[in-house]
């Protein structure tokens, strides 16, 4: 009698119930325009199938009223035939929706994940960087599916009971109003009952999904690469096992509640529907007992009430659970209509035959953003998907307020969040502690030269080089290749000319062959194999069971820090870019990875416009200029000798870092 699909909504208080605009709305519809031919189908569909549903309870009140007594066999069997066919029918009818409800939804999904996903393609780091990842796969999987709701399921579902309580409300009118009126009346106690009874349902419900956002995250936290590593390093399996049994033993013992108090909760809305069935029935059966209701046509109430019920019971949950899918779309809207920090101007030029001068004009850069292009915190009515601190549980999902401190929207001032530091940057010299990451750099590079970049940790190099490739745009000041602001080429130009390889060497969980086409799509054999021998890795390869087919696991952590670095440098070999971008730190490397990496280095800088992070004397003397950062700013330049005879900072990084190198 009663839609256990409306049980969700019954879950959500009305102040928790989103508000559905106009504007939103005009935007849902749009994103549905495409299938139009679809929905008319589907409405088409709902029509049939209500008419189809209206007809059984018709047939057995000729059967009672008329055939039996009658005794009439031939309009028996054709009766009993129809009743057979009706059902085949309406499954034909349900089958065709079926498949153009999928074909809508599915349709949607797809539209709303790639128009998600390219937007997100083109967002700049910064946005990266203050987003999380979570957040992120929420939008494109979660949000999406709720938006395919809206429109193949919630919307679906109020025109199916739309159309059929006006139906059936308008057969049983036809049979006897008296009756009709009495069935309708008690729509009152069922809705106090549900809300009264929901309430309690609802909090069993957000605690559960609480528990279970605790006991996902911890998995999430546990489970990767990095964690599952920390885990074995500090022995804490045993620890992070009861850990886990305790939230997932929650999420069981809150199921069980759920569970037994959900059926408690239904068997209550049964009850209030079977007084209005008692009072049909026994009204009916006065009617019958004084001639003027035949026993056909209360069987026939009595089924049609059971579908009003049903239908009355959709429609009482479907503004929640309309608005709720509404939101969703909400939330995809946002991320597509998010603006980009890194945009392409219209028109902007193609580079082409790069020469691979560089340079920086009075270059100024801050990591402070504008609010208004990053996401929103997002309140997922019905759904508990965030969690604060995952090990000690303070925060968002443990039910105590939390000091959240200061919001890092952008980069502290030390800027440590960006500028990779590494064992022998380390200084005991003065504080990198700033508000603005570059200030004033200036310095241009020729096409062919080797640019050394040095300093203390958070002095800005790493900032200088993001911001060659666009991964950030200055505050303020120019910088140019070839002459040309690079505001004013297009990106994936841009992206062509220019081959980086940062400290952090990222794989992606694939073969070693996937890795390196990352750069060059449609290289052949030759091709990677000639840059994996640029890169000295190639015989490292063909040792492998696999060779060029071996899969290098979750961020290449089968492969050493060296055996890593030497794919990543193959990988821009095979690009080929005429500017490279490098942080060539290998003070974690053992001696032979490093004596590899250094000779790949040779090669692949060779005829290139270079920018490196210098942690090896070895570049710093090979380098055409140098320049030395602090806080910001360059604050010396030339080559070595040049710089040893300032003696200045430059000297002391010398004395501290490079003097004890071998050559």
């Amino acid at each position: 009698m009663f839609h256990g699909g409306g049980w969700g909504a019954y879950m959500r208080s009305s102040d928790e119930k989103p508000k559905v605009t106009r504007t939103l709305l005009v935007r849902v519809l749009n994103y549905a325009r495409p299938y139009w031919g679809h929905i008319t189908g589907m409405l088409v569909m709902i029509l049939l199938s209500t008419g189809v549903g209206l007809v059984s309870p018709l047939i057995f009140r000729t059967m009672i009223d008329k055939v039996l007594p009658s005794k009439n066999l031939n309009q028996l069997g054709l009766l009993a035939i129809a009743l057979l066919i009706l059902p085949i029918l309406n499954g034909g009818i349900s089958v065709v929706q079926r498949r153009l409800n999928s074909q809508v939804g599915e349709g949607v999904i797809y539209d709303l994940r790639v128009a998600l996903f390219g937007r997100l393609q083109r967002m700049s780091l910064r946005f990266f960087t203050n987003t999380k990842i979570g957040e992120l796969m929420s939008r494109l999987n979660n949000d999406v599916v709720g938006a395919q709701t809206a429109i193949s399921n919630t919307i679906t579902s109020i025109i199916t009971d739309i159309i059929q309580a006006a139906a059936i409300l308008a057969v049983m009118l036809t049979l006897q109003w008296q009756l009709t009126l009495v069935s309708v009346i008690i729509l009152p106690l069922f809705i106090l009952a549900a809300r009264r009874l929901g309430t309690t349902l609802r909090d069993l419900a957000r605690k559960q999904m609480e528990a279970n956002a605790q006991m996902n995250a911890h998995m999430h936290e546990t489970l990767n690469i990095g964690g599952a590593l920390l885990v074995k390093l500090f022995g804490r399996a045993n620890e992070e096992t009861n850990r886990f049994s305790g939230r997932a033993g929650s999420v069981r013992d809150l199921g069980i509640r759920r569970a037994v108090i959900g059926s408690t909760f239904f068997m209550i809305l049964g009850l209030v529907g079977a007084v209005g069935t008692a009072l049909v029935y026994g009204l009916g059966g006065w009617y019958v007992i004084r001639g003027t209701f035949t026993v056909g046509t209360i069987v026939a109430f009595g089924s049609y009430l059971g579908q009003l019920y049903g239908a009355l019971q959709g429609l009482a949950s479907a503004p929640v659970d309309f608005s709720t899918s509404m939101v969703s779309f909400e939330r995809v809207f946002e991320v597509i209509d998010l603006p980009q920090d890194i945009s392409e101007k219209e028109g902007a030029l193609v580079l082409s035959n790069v020469r691979g001068d560089l340079e920086f004009d009075n270059v100024t850069f801050n990591y402070s953003i504008d609010e208004s292009k990053l996401l929103k915190d997002v309140k997922r009515y019905g759904r508990m998907e965030d969690v604060g601190a995952v090990l000690s549980l303070t925060g968002k999902g443990d039910g105590k307020k939390k000091d959240e401190g200061p919001v890092l929207r952008h980069a502290p001032p030390s800027v440590t969040l960006t500028d990779s530091v590494s064992a022998d940057e380390e200084s005991e010299g003065t504080s990198q502690a700033r508000d603005v990451a570059l200030e004033g750099i200036s310095f241009k590079a020729t096409a062919g030269q080797l640019v050394a970049l040095v300093g203390p940790s958070g002095a800005g190099k790493t900032t200088v080089t993001y911001l060659i490739p666009r991964l950030y745009d200055p505050s303020d000041g120019v910088i140019r290749i070839d002459g040309h602001d690079l505001r004013g080429v297009t990106l994936d130009s841009l992206s062509s000319a220019i081959g980086m390889v940062t400290q952090e060497t990222y794989l992606f969980h694939d073969t070693i062959r996937t890795n390196l086409t990352y750069a060059k799509m449609d290289a052949m054999q030759a091709e990677i194999e000639a840059a994996a021998k640029a890169a000295n890795i190639h015989q490292f390869i063909m040792d492998l069971p696999e060779r060029y087919d071996t899969i290098v696991g979750e961020r290449g952590y089968r492969l050493s820090g060296g055996e890593k670095q030497r794919i990543a440098l193959a990988r821009v070999i095979l690009k080929n870019p005429k500017i490279l971008v490098l942080d060539e730190a290998t003070s974690s490397l053992d001696s032979e990875s490093e004596s590899l990496i250094q000779d790949a280095l040779k090669r692949v800088m060779a005829g290139r416009t270079s920018i490196v992070i210098a942690h090896r004397l070895s570049t710093i003397l090979a380098a055409d200029l140098i320049l030395v950062m602090d806080r910001g700013r360059i604050v010396e330049r030339g080559t070595h000798e040049q710089l040893l005879a300032m003696g200045g900072l430059y000297s002391q990084l010398y004395e501290t870092q490079f003097r004890g190198e071998k050559m």
